[in-house]
């Protein structure tokens, strides 16, 4: 059994919670810089996060390009009381990336400037068969779908093995560019993109691997192992598991969600509704077996967080997507290194909404007082 730690927030505490060495209250602002990619993006994201700081930490944005680094200083964008603010500033205690980036140059840099372990989220632009690798020598195993290398593995075996499979973007989200392949009775192959009416038709007398040669030759892609799964309502859906840090420095799952995928999509960020995974899941499971489904969810999605910043370095939060096949057994489909939070928006009578951006901040204020 994994141990999994009590859920807290330091906002319930009026912020005068104890910090991990034992400090009483918040002695000194701590100084947190949120890296995004753009200028332009600067005044959303603070003006979101800035509703959110129970902690009264100084919070400025800034993109790669702000920072000066001969100077150790960096043109930051901030709020204070009301009046929006560039100017130069000191490197910051911590840094929040919200960058989408597939390599983290600029935050090992930032980290040899103010301390090893101040920068979280190092990569959150996840490559699929690197964190694939990284799970079958794990505990998680069982939990993720054979995988393989497009350039390395013959698709019409595969077809022959599993009837279906996806070929994926090694780097890629929100479903953009995965395509479904099935193997059918009468020995034709459907290609299909987003739906399940197949955008291509291989015939029995055809070479599957040529045609998808002429499409995927030359790129990075993996072709996973089609999971026969659950449906609600004949509808395709999955499970998303929300895991972040909060001030205790540990995983901690904030939100578990349902996203359920237009009618005959198989593209669940398509997504017709999104429903509280407490919701839904009781169709599919007795009330004896929901106890048992809820902490395998939990602990098999903060391992893989753990997992996952084993091979990436330091991360703040992710999210991990399950779908339930027709036996009722998990499997991991994908990690996405910078969750999607907008769509917990739709969810009617979500209690966790504040937590979804509290806990990032939280756990940069518990690493501004850990020393260096």
């Amino acid at each position: 059994m994994l141990f999994l730690p009590s859920i807290v927030s330091l906002s319930a505490y009026d912020n005068r919670e104890i910090d991990s060495r034992g400090v009483t209250g918040l002695e000194k602002r701590s100084s947190v810089g949120i890296l995004v990619s753009r200028r332009s993006s600067r005044k959303g994201i603070l003006k979101l996060l800035q509703r959110y700081n129970h902690l009264n930490m100084k919070l400025f944005a800034f993109t790669p390009a702000d920072i000066l680094w001969k100077e150790k200083r960096i043109i930051g964008l901030s709020l204070k009381k009301g009046i929006w603010k560039q100017s130069v500033v000191p490197f910051p205690q911590v840094v929040y990336n919200r960058c989408y980036n597939k390599k983290g140059t600029t935050i090992h840099r930032l980290e040899k400037a103010i301390g090893r372990n101040k920068c979280f989220n190092h990569i959150n632009f996840f490559n699929k068969w690197e964190l694939y690798n990284q799970f079958k020598q794990s505990d998680l195993k069982s939990y993720v779908p054979d995988t393989f290398l497009y350039d390395e593995t013959n698709v019409s075996e595969l077809l022959e093995k599993y009837k279906v499979v996806y070929l994926k973007p090694a780097y890629g989200s929100k479903g953009e560019s995965v395509h479904r392949v099935e193997l059918k009775e009468n020995g034709d192959v459907h290609i299909a993109l987003h739906t399940l009416t197949p955008k291509y038709i291989c015939r029995r007398h055809e070479s599957i691997q040529e045609k998808l040669d002429e499409r995927f030759g030359q790129k990075n892609y993996v072709v996973q192992q089609g999971v026969r799964s659950s449906q609600l309502d004949h509808q395709f859906f999955d499970i998303r598991v929300l895991v972040q840090k909060g001030f205790l420095g540990e995983w901690m799952v904030t939100a578990k969600t349902c996203r359920v995928a237009y009618k005959k999509y198989y593209n669940t960020s398509m997504c017709d509704t999104i429903y509280d995974a407490a919701d839904i899941l009781p169709r599919f499971f007795s009330p004896d077996k929901m106890k048992d489904i809820f902490r395998s969810l939990v602990e098999v999605s903060v391992q893989a967080a753990k997992d996952a910043e084993t091979h990436l370095g330091s991360l703040g939060e992710l999210s991990v997507d399950f779908v339930l096949d027709e036996q009722r057994k998990l499997w991991i489909i994908e990690l996405n290194g910078k969750p999607q939070k907008d769509l917990y928006k739709e969810l009617t009578g979500f209690t966790f909404k504040n937590l979804i951006y509290i806990r990032p901040l939280e756990y940069a204020y518990f690493l501004s007082r850990i020393a260096r």
